[in-house]
């Protein structure tokens, strides 16, 4: 009896070992699967290089980026607006508000129209547009406040800047028909 025991488990292991077979067989060809995949991809020396590109407005110099590029782009938007007599200046002076009359001179874009009584500055403490930057407007007086500008922003740009200074002039109701 001993020995036919010897014989079944060997047939039993034969009768496993031909189900687990074609459980192996199914796998070989999902294995075969991802390595073709992955030899039909070009070599990473064959890929071409990245073109650079080029610098950003907002990363040329300060008073450079404030002339030639944000002074004319306020131009443009404020006469899109209807403001026909703005005068626009980009000057290093003092703050023009009550109480700041220690403070040393900074950055300032100033804006006149409406025949010099509308008036509006944004001051550049830091000589940079990713620095700390103020408002204040006035109609007929010296302004009395002064306000943060932008402050919550992640990355300043051209247009942000620009799109600020005008909705916050709409706030005022100084641009067009509210």
């Amino acid at each position: 009896m001993a020995e036919e025991n010897k014989q079944n488990k060997p047939a039993s292991s034969d009768a496993e070992a031909s189900k687990s077979k074609p459980a192996e067989a199914e796998a070989k060809p999902a294995a075969a699967k991802p390595a073709a995949a992955k030899s039909e991809k070009p070599p990473a020396a064959a890929k071409k290089p990245k073109k650079e590109k080029p610098p950003a407005l907002e990363d040329k110099p300060f008073a450079e980026f404030m002339e030639k590029i944000y002074v004319p782009a306020v131009e443009k938007a404020m006469t899109g607006k209807g403001v026909e007599d703005l005068q626009l200046s980009f000057a290093k002076q003092k703050v023009p508000i009550v109480g700041f009359e220690s403070a040393g001179e900074c950055w300032q874009v100033e804006g006149r129209w409406y025949d010099g009584q509308r008036q509006f500055n944004l001051y550049f403490p830091d000589e940079d547009i990713k620095g700390k930057k103020g408002f204040s407007c006035n109609e007929g007086k010296k302004p009395s406040t002064m306000e943060s500008f932008l402050i919550d922003e992640r990355r300043i740009t051209l247009d942000l800047m620009v799109f600020g200074l005008m909705q916050r002039l709409n706030g005022q109701k100084w641009l067009g028909i509210n």
